[in-house]
């Protein structure tokens, strides 16, 4: 007896379905390759690659002083904080911040007279000043948000404490950030 193969007007399944998991594949294949171009355009330029750290030397800031520096196109605040600030941010209570973080938290262990910080209110992303604020850190003057000498905020609008960046000592006097 012959060996019975199925009706000639209608296709084995199995090759059908092999035929539309193929195209399906070529299709996605061909729509990686188009889409990869206007991916691949999204990545930061080589400036930007090379703006992603930086180095800064410690001791061009002095006790009590800040100094501003330009990471990213971003502000970044560098301050040595006097014995009395430090006092301060240490003995600050928990219970007393919108965004509870120790002083301990927001510096490197052996360097806490440092602090680095960006320099962008966390609520609308202005710039705080320094030293007029009711806690005795910065005051951002746009909508009246108050931090204290650990960059925590206190009182006013913004959510978050001032955002510590990444940022290593490479020496004792010197710091890396990215």
């Amino acid at each position: 007896m012959a060996e019975d193969q199925g009706d000639p007007h209608n296709p084995d399944p199995n090759r059908r379905d092999f035929i539309h998991i193929a195209a399906g594949a070529a299709a996605v294949g061909a729509g990686a390759m188009l889409a990869w171009p206007l991916i691949n355009s999204m990545n930061p330029a080589a400036d930007t690659l090379a703006l992603a750290s930086i180095e800064f030397d410690m001791t061009k800031v002095q006790e009590g002083q800040q100094i501003v520096i330009k990471w990213q196109g971003k502000p970044v605040f560098v301050r040595y904080r006097t014995p009395r600030e430090l006092q301060e941010a240490v003995a600050t209570p928990l219970s007393a911040l919108k965004d509870p973080q120790t002083d301990a938290d927001r510096v490197k262990e052996g360097h806490s007279k440092y602090l680095v910080v960006l320099g962008n209110c966390t609520h609308l992303g202005c710039i705080p000043t320094f030293g007029t604020g009711d806690y005795g850190g910065w005051f951002c003057p746009c909508h009246g948000s108050h931090y204290d000498t650990s960059g925590r905020i206190r009182k006013g609008p913004a959510p978050k404490n001032l955002v510590v960046p990444e940022y290593a000592y490479l020496s004792d006097t010197r710091i890396k950030i990215g």
